[in-house]
Formats: structure tokens, C-alpha cells, sequence
């Protein structure tokens, strides 16, 4: 019986570091930018400091790495003919409206988390892109999931497709193409949870959220979304009273069980563009959205255990389940995140707001960062220090707290738009053409 209980401890224990200790999604395990604490994570860095290894990365894609064990995975797209490159800025609608011209092949890359050695690729599709991308995007927009046992990457307008660790193709899902918003295309991460699969498809023409068993690839279910053009990733919200797939919606904000039926919903007013990441801290969800040029940007926090309609009365800030409301807080494309007792916003246009994560008050509002920064990867936090990666590739290093506070910069030089990822003391940036893993030399 000793043994027994021993063995068990150490498998408990065992799947605990793997929670720990691994970045198996956007965002982290928890998916909310917040990494464990680890004196080998580094606070500075450049091209040449801190550097453990450079993986030169082909063709475009702004999906984040994803890390399990010691892998290292992300994915991308190459086109066999010259096209118009993704650029940084706004484009207040305009950009490019046809597919990119020319074959494509979407890829799949693994590389080793300790020397940054390619250990395979995997070309997933081969063919013309069916659908335009918005100008700043790509069609590797999508970050790939893992559950320790498996790869799921999604390519949103091609398919869902499976590999093991080692790179073998279990399985795919063919997705038909839809039309979306100014034809920007999709960008919600896959999420993986108990044995299933869960994918949202928000588009013009019919919107869905499905289910695929993790190991054989069968769809479970698919519920219909009466919900346009979204690009915010579900969130899998374990709060103390059940586990809940949040979705965002410009309609409503929807909540559902692990089976697909609906708990609670409501009218969010949402911006007209959906695309930051709910998130949990302190027994609440967070949602939000914040088209810069729209009136009404909202953040709401949301206490467990709704059910139906949970909509505010006209005026209202707060209800039995919306603990509060702030309708002016909300950012474009970055996930806000809370660090402490605080909630922190990243604006694409060069601020930074501060609110308390529980209440809702307001810190300190528009904090401006140096004249032409901006922002479309999500912050992240570690060691007790904010990092915001703008997109010409240099980071911000912020001191949390009741005052907006850099402490210095740092810079990679390079277009930067995705979301960087953290596991085992290191610290992964893709750049536009490379994927760096950075370490705080003096600690190895």
C-alpha cells in the first residue's frame, strides 16, 4: 500500500511540474502570460546577450511557440512566389483583399528547447490560399496546443491536424473556408483539454465552436454560433464551480459546458472587432475587446456559477455574476493580464493602463511609451517584472504597481508580432524570421 501511495504521489507530482514547467499553449498553461518565477529567466537581453541559441525560421507566421519537454514547436507558411509582406501599424480597414498569389506549403517545425537544432518539419498542406489575410497577418496565425502527448495545429482556413511528438501525423480535419470580417481571415488558437479538441471558427457565413477527440481526430460535436467574424481564442475556465469553454462574441459573450450546450450568455456590446483573450485571476473571468477607433471598449469581469441572460441592466456596472464593468478600458489586439492585485492593458497605440483586478478601479489611466511604439503581441509577466513586446522587436521591461514604471528596453531589431513563450528558465521571441531562446547566463 506504501508503495502504492508513493507511486501515485510521484505521478501526481510528475503531472504538476508538466503544468509547471512547460508552455503548451498561447499564453501559457493558464492562459494568462504569467510565468512561474526562475532565476535563468533573463530581464535583459539583445541579439547577442543572453542568447542561448538562434533557429532561423522560413516563411511567415505570427502563431507562438509552444513547448513540451524539451520541444519546441511552431508553426508556418512558405509561398513559392513573391508576395506582400505583413507590416506593423493600423489600417483602418484597408489592406489586402485577394489570396496571395503562388503555392503554399504549411508547415509544422519542432526544434530542441536546449540547442535549438531542428529535430523535424512537417508540411501540413500544399496548395493556393482560398482566402485573403488581413495585411498585418499571416496563415500561420494560429498557435498550435499540446497535451503532453500530442501536437494540434491549426491553420484556420485548411484544417486541424495532428502529430505526435516525434512529428508522425495521426490525424486531420479538413476546414472549409468561409468568408470573414474585410476578409482578414481567422486567428483562434486551438485549446486541448481531457481527451478533446476544441476549435472556434467565427466567420461571416456560419460560425462554429467544435470538439474532436484528442486521439482519433472523430468530431464529438459542433454548436452552431449566431456570431460573426471573432479572432479571440476560447478560454477553458476551471473556476470552483465547473469547467466552462468562454467564447467572446461582437453579439454575445457565450459560455458553455464540455459538451457544447450553453450555460450563460450576454450582450456585451462588444467592439467590432473581437479579437483579445478571456482570461481568469482571483476566482473571476475577463473579457474584453477594443477596436481604438470604436466608442465603446469594455472590460467585464465575471464571478462563477451564471446561468442564462446575464446581460446589464441599461447604466449598470455590476450584477450578481458581473462583479464589474469598465466600458473605456479595452485594447485592439492584446490580451491584458493581471499581475498582484492588479489588471494591466496594453494598448496597440502605445499606452498602458493600470485597474484593480478586483474592483475594477481605475490606477492610473493612459501611460504612454516612447513616441511610435506599438503593440500587437500579448504582455507576459515573470520574476516580478512586465514585459510588452512591440512590434519593431523591442520589450519594455516593467516594474508592476501603482505607477507606470520602465525599467529599461530591450531590443531584437525585427518585426514582432507574436506572442512569446516561456518553459524551463527560457525565455522564446519569434521574430519575423527567427525564433530566439534567450537565458540569463549568469545563473547557468
Amino acid at each position: 500500500m506504501k508503495q502504492l501511495l508513493a507511486s501515485t504521489l510521484l505521478f501526481v507530482m510528475s503531472s504538476a511540474t508538466f503544468a509547471d514547467d512547460n508552455w503548451p499553449r498561447f499564453r501559457g498553461p493558464n492562459a494568462d502570460g504569467v510565468a512561474k518565477s526562475d532565476s535563468r529567466l533573463p530581464e535583459s537581453w539583445s541579439t547577442t546577450k543572453n542568447v542561448q541559441w538562434v533557429a532561423e525560421v522560413p516563411g511567415w507566421g505570427w502563431a507562438s511557440p509552444v513547448v513540451s519537454g524539451d520541444k519546441v514547436f511552431v508553426s508556418t507558411v512558405i509561398g513559392d512566389m513573391e508576395n506582400e509582406q505583413p507590416k506593423k501599424g493600423l489600417y483602418l480597414g484597408q489592406g489586402v483583399r485577394t489570396p496571395a498569389k503562388g503555392v503554399h506549403h504549411w508547415l509544422v517545425l519542432c526544434f530542441d528547447l536546449n540547442s535549438g537544432k531542428e529535430l523535424w518539419r512537417q508540411e501540413a498542406h500544399t496548395g493556393e490560399p482560398q482566402i485573403p489575410r488581413h495585411p498585418k497577418s499571416t496563415y500561420a496565425a494560429e498557435t498550435p496546443t499540446t497535451d503532453g502527448q500530442r501536437l494540434y495545429v491549426l491553420f484556420g482556413d485548411v484544417g486541424l491536424f495532428c502529430y505526435d511528438l516525434n512529428g508522425k501525423p495521426l490525424w486531420s480535419h479538413k476546414i472549409e473556408p468561409k468568408k470573414t470580417f474585410f476578409d482578414y481571415g481567422a486567428a483562434a488558437s486551438p485549446i486541448v483539454h481531457d481527451g478533446q479538441v476544441l476549435m472556434i471558427y467565427d466567420n461571416q457565413e456560419s460560425s462554429y465552436l467544435a470538439s474532436f477527440d484528442a486521439t482519433t481526430g472523430q468530431q464529438r460535436w459542433r454548436t452552431e454560433r449566431d456570431e460573426k467574424s471573432t479572432w479571440a481564442t476560447p478560454f477553458l475556465w476551471k473556476n470552483e464551480q465547473r469547467t466552462e469553454i468562454v467564447t467572446c462574441g461582437k453579439r454575445k459573450n457565450r459560455s458553455y459546458d464540455l459538451d457544447g450546450k450553453l450555460l450563460w450568455e450576454f450582450d456585451g456590446r462588444m467592439s467590432n472587432l473581437v479579437i483579445p483573450s478571456p482570461f481568469a485571476a482571483h476566482g473571476m473571468l475577463y473579457l474584453t475587446s477594443g477596436y481604438f477607433a470604436d466608442p465603446h471598449r469594455p472590460v467585464f469581469a465575471i464571478k462563477p456559477g451564471a446561468s442564462g441572460d446575464i446581460t446589464l441592466a441599461k447604466d449598470a456596472t455590476s450584477n450578481e455574476f458581473i462583479a464589474w464593468y469598465q466600458p473605456l478600458a479595452g485594447p485592439y489586439n492584446t490580451s491584458p493580464i493581471v499581475v498582484g492585485d492588479h489588471y494591466y492593458t496594453l494598448l496597440d497605440r502605445g499606452f498602458f493602463t493600470c485597474h484593480d483586478a478586483r474592483t475594477g478601479q481605475q490606477i492610473y489611466d493612459r501611460q504612454r511609451f516612447p513616441q511610435g511604439a506599438s503593440f500587437t503581441a500579448s504582455p507576459w509577466a515573470y520574476n516580478g517584472k512586465l514585459f510588452c513586446l512591440s512590434e519593431d522587436g523591442e520589450t519594455f521591461v516593467i516594474e508592476p504597481g501603482s505607477e507606470f514604471q520602465v525599467r529599461h528596453t530591450n531590443a531584437l531589431n525585427e518585426l514582432c508580432l507574436a506572442t512569446p513563450a516561456v518553459s524551463k528558465g527560457k525565455l522564446l521571441i519569434r521574430t519575423a524570421s527567427k525564433l530566439y531562446c534567450l537565458t540569463n547566463k549568469s545563473e547557468q
